[in-house]
């Protein structure tokens, strides 16, 4: 795979799993958290370029359990003066299957990007082997939308340059798929009692700005679209005191049967309820 290198090997830890028993999808942007600033290191990306806005589209293609050995790739795959787009395949390490795609795109119209740079990336970028991103109707309206998650930054939720993760969003935005669940019947009692879990099959997560330490942030969880046994969510993390946006996460995902590993349907009293729940115009 040319212009494509390593940048993460290791494990999936035993307390990384969730009740759906395989990784947390928040701990595949934590391996991110590792895999993206190796690669800028090689292509000599600074920091500041780093964290400017985002958005990274992911697609599970199968699930790691606790103790499966898996390693990332990645590669820069297109760049101009505003943009720098990378690709990441998680893959076993058993034998090499592709366990998710990531396609992760750096907003640098605000960043000091020089002109070397981008032309020594120019020269070394990869094609992208994986499947095309499905841009997804966006909601025009937050009606709908509930409260799912009311929380603070901690120090824990901050990188080494003090910025909020990548990480702590999405085990917000997880909180709040939970939250959401449970407001249409898909409690914890009922995921215990009928061995089911919601598997998450593709998410698009885009951050505009980065809350700071001890500042209060609040979740909003809207549900778009409801199939047989899928249910597709918007979350938005936002600041409580103006309501304004700082990121939102798209999750696409299914009812798992844990005994088959399959999707299972939803019960009809579970579909009424999301269906009182579903935003207006999605």
């Amino acid at each position: 795979m040319a212009g494509w290198t390593e940048t993460w090997r290791g494990i999936v830890a035993p307390w990384e799993c969730d009740i759906t028993e395989h990784f947390t999808i928040a701990y595949y942007f934590d391996r991110l958290a590792d895999a993206t600033p190796m690669l800028a290191s090689r292509l000599d990306i600074d920091a500041a370029s780093r964290s400017a806005g985002r958005r990274l589209d992911v697609r599970f293609v199968r699930e790691l359990r606790a103790g499966a050995s898996f390693h990332i790739m990645s590669a820069a795959l297109a760049v101009d003066q505003r943009s720098l787009r990378l690709g990441h395949q998680f893959l076993d390490s058993a034998n090499d299957e592709v366990t998710a795609w990531v396609e992760e795109a750096l907003d640098l119209a605000a960043a000091r990007f020089p002109d070397k740079t981008r032309e020594a990336i120019e020269e070394g970028l990869a094609s992208w082997p994986g499947p095309a991103v499905e841009r997804r109707p966006e909601p025009t309206t937050t009606r709908g939308f509930i409260p799912t998650v009311r929380d603070r930054v901690r120090a824990t939720d901050l990188d080494a340059d003090g910025n909020f993760t990548l990480a702590a969003f999405v085990h917000r935005f997880t909180a709040g798929c939970m939250q959401g669940l449970a407001a249409i019947g898909a409690t914890a009692t009922y995921l215990e009692a009928e061995r089911k879990g919601f598997s998450t099959f593709e998410l698009a997560l885009q951050v505009s700005a980065r809350p700071r330490l001890g500042s209060p942030v609040l979740v909003e969880t809207g549900i778009l679209h409801l199939g047989n046994s899928s249910i597709r969510l918007m979350h938005r993390l936002c600041d409580p005191a103006d309501g304004r946006e700082l990121a939102r996460m798209g999750q696409f995902g299914v009812q798992l049967d844990l005994e088959t590993r399959r999707p299972a349907a939803l019960p009809e009293a579970l579909k009424t309820a999301a269906q009182r729940l579903l935003v207006p115009d999605s």
